[in-house]
């Protein structure tokens, strides 16, 4: 297993020791690496082999591993040659993690650091996770080496990211015969979360209805054209934030309704949350159903992915010396 940075330490002149570290969640090699993968997931609590052996499936339903580190690392390749400066990545929750890849900043002498997560809405057990894991490993620097820390917490309205999302949605209902196009319903998703975090104030679901009428904007949708679902809820015996999008599908199935193009915008990249769940699962519900379902690309590791992360840092360092 390679767990090193592929990208970083082969930085342009950078006098002020300025860098960029992109953070993402990362995912399985292979499958053989799920197991391992769940347990750092769960914090080190066993993990149920039903479960292990479900997540196992939708891996190998998808060819066996996660793209994710792949298009993570292309996208800080890219960045990288834009932008000017140095761009590490680092894993959340699988290799290379993000003490790895602070450490190897450390090592390369960086001193300021410009860290953006690949997903553009605050929670804190998303962005605050990613967020805790960067001051550990600072933290566990000797002092005289600890880099200062330019953290964008959220970037759910970035104008770059915003067109990038429209201009694949506006692609994909090419996909539809021409005379349909005027009635297919397009449903934003992302992530569910544990309904506490909105009764604590946190700013989640606030900010993806904003960035779904922002897009709808942008494209033109009226009101009843378009509508925001979560996806991917876990079992964990609280209640979770809705609508799922398996249940709005057979709903919106059982009122007539035939075209959806469903537009993940809680996620940047390809990853199981996309290519199993809605690619595979959501897709035989609405099969079954009579609906037909298109889906836009990610962003990915596209030239306007690149574009939104270079507005990111640009505007982040604004009062950083680079």
């Amino acid at each position: 297993m390679n767990t090193g940075n592929q990208t970083g330490n082969n930085s342009n002149n950078n006098s002020n020791n300025t860098a960029v570290l992109l953070l993402a969640y990362g995912g399985p090699d292979k499958l053989e690496d799920v197991p391992a993968y769940l347990l750092d997931i769960r914090g080190g609590r066993e993990t149920p082999q039903e479960l292990v052996d479900e997540i196992t499936h939708r891996y190998s339903e998808i060819g066996g591993r996660s793209p994710l580190l792949e298009i993570t690392r292309s996208a800080a390749a890219q960045l990288q040659a834009q932008i000017g400066l140095p761009v590490y990545v680092g894993m959340r929750h699988w290799f290379p993690y993000i003490n790895e890849a602070v450490a190897q900043m450390a090592a390369d002498g960086v001193r300021q650091i410009i860290a953006v997560c690949m997903a553009p809405h605050y929670s804190s057990l998303s962005i605050g996770a990613y967020r805790k894991k960067l001051d550990e490993a600072i933290a566990a620097l000797p002092a005289a080496e600890r880099p200062s820390v330019t953290f964008v917490e959220s970037w759910h309205k970035q104008p770059e990211y915003l067109e990038a999302v429209a201009n694949n949605v506006r692609r994909a209902l090419q996909q539809f015969p021409s005379e349909e196009r005027g009635g297919v319903l397009v449903v934003f998703t992302a992530h569910s979360l544990p309904e506490f975090i909105v009764q604590r104030g946190e700013p989640y679901d606030r900010q993806l209805r904003e960035t779904a009428a922002l897009l709808a904007q942008r494209l033109g949708l009226a009101d009843g054209r378009w509508l925001f679902s979560y996806q991917s809820a876990a079992k964990t015996g609280v209640p979770w934030l809705g609508p799922q999008i398996e249940d709005l599908v057979a709903d919106l199935a059982a009122q007539g309704v035939r075209n959806l193009l469903i537009a993940p915008i809680g996620f940047i990249a390809d990853h199981v949350e996309v290519l199993y769940d809605i690619d595979i699962g959501v897709q035989e519900i609405a099969h079954k159903a009579g609906v037909r379902v298109e889906r836009p690309p990610m962003l990915n590791d596209s030239p306007a992915l690149v574009n939104t992360l270079a507005a990111i840092v640009a505007g982040a360092s604004e009062g950083v010396a680079v």
